[in-house]
């Protein structure tokens, strides 16, 4: 009767269930085996998190300072070496050669189509040498054609052909250099802008490592509060505050930054097909005024944002935290309930 009696008011609550599902192991070693967990989880974690959030401010940066100033600067000076042969033609055209200042426009392109290719000298990793033969000697032979040739028809209209071969000869031809170069440029600028499978591999590691920590980090809790008669542990809860944060912050502002290149990059085939037109008449200042307005919309795209080093600036603080503090708390226990009894 008296078993009867005690075998009905056994403890059948969830906590008596882990108690005995936990009895075989001692405290300490299971106290340690979280230790050892949280270490290698949040060191996995916020390695993986740094480093792929490294590399997409990387990204942003190169695209920033080099790829779409390139690709800006060989759209502008194909469109400035079109305008130019354009402005040459209407000045024969209606017979302006000889009045006085009639020549500034074409070489005001001319030189506008020189200092875009010397601002992207050091921005590229093409060679621009034979390009900006080419323009010297195309801008030469306008001038010749246009200037010194005024009374010698004959030698004028071979300057100037010379000039036209030397815009659009097929192969070798200034402009079609310049296509090549913009094609190729653009192609870099894609590859600067995408996410690589490495960079994309580092943030699934991140996030399954955290993911590990949180479920390692309640765990622990867990564990302090059944065996150890602790109910709150405030270093692991600030570890997993923190945790939780390093989750979902750092990824918002990657996934905000990605939009912006691909945004970027996305105007930048815009100004590369304006360019690539082969337009005639007044139909290249339209072209010249959409490329500059996209290259502003490109540059207030990829603006330096303060706040997006402050992010990582707050990830490099947050993830020696998440590596310190949970592992602090599981020490302090440990050594205040255990290792000093040893």
């Amino acid at each position: 009767m008296t078993t009867g009696h005690a075998a009905s008011r056994r403890d059948y609550s969830p906590t008596a269930f882990w108690r005995g599902r936990l009895s075989p192991f001692r405290t300490r070693r299971l106290l340690e085996a979280h230790l050892l967990l949280l270490t290698v989880c949040a060191t996995v974690a916020v390695g993986a998190l740094l480093l792929s959030y490294h590399q997409t401010q990387r990204g942003a940066e190169a695209l920033s300072s080099r790829e779409a100033p390139a690709v800006q600067g060989l759209a502008a000076a194909r469109l400035a070496v079109l305008r130019a042969e354009w402005e040459t033609e209407v000045l024969l055209k209606n017979d302006l050669i000889r009045v006085a200042g009639s020549g500034e426009t074409y070489r005001s392109q001319l030189s506008a189509a020189d200092q875009s290719l010397s601002r992207i000298a050091d921005r590229t990793d093409q060679d621009l040498g034979t390009v900006n033969g080419l323009l010297a000697t195309y801008g030469n032979s306008l001038n010749l054609g246009t200037s010194l040739y005024q009374g010698q028809p004959y030698m004028q209209e071979q300057k100037l052909r010379e000039a036209k071969s030397l815009l659009i000869r097929p192969g070798v031809g200034l402009v079609p250099r310049l296509d090549r170069l913009q094609q190729i440029q653009l192609q870099h600028a894609e590859g600067t802008a995408a996410m690589g499978w490495v960079q994309r591999s580092g943030w699934w590691v991140a996030e399954l490592a955290l993911a590990a920590l949180v479920l390692t980090l309640m765990s622990a809790l867990f564990v302090l509060r059944d065996r150890c008669g602790r109910d709150w542990n405030p270093y692991l809860l600030a570890g997993f505050v923190l945790t939780v944060l390093l989750a979902v912050v750092p990824v918002m502002t990657t996934s905000s930054t990605e939009d912006d290149l691909d945004n970027a990059f996305s105007d930048l085939q815009t100004i590369t097909e304006v360019s690539g037109q082969n337009c005639c008449s007044h139909a290249l200042v339209g072209a010249q005024q959409e490329v500059t307005e996209k290259s502003e919309e490109v540059r207030g795209e990829l603006a330096d944002d303060a706040w997006t080093d402050r992010v990582y600036r707050g990830t490099l603080i947050g993830g020696l935290l998440v590596v310190l503090l949970p592992a602090t708390g599981l020490v302090l226990r440990l050594d205040s309930d255990y290792w000093r009894r040893r």
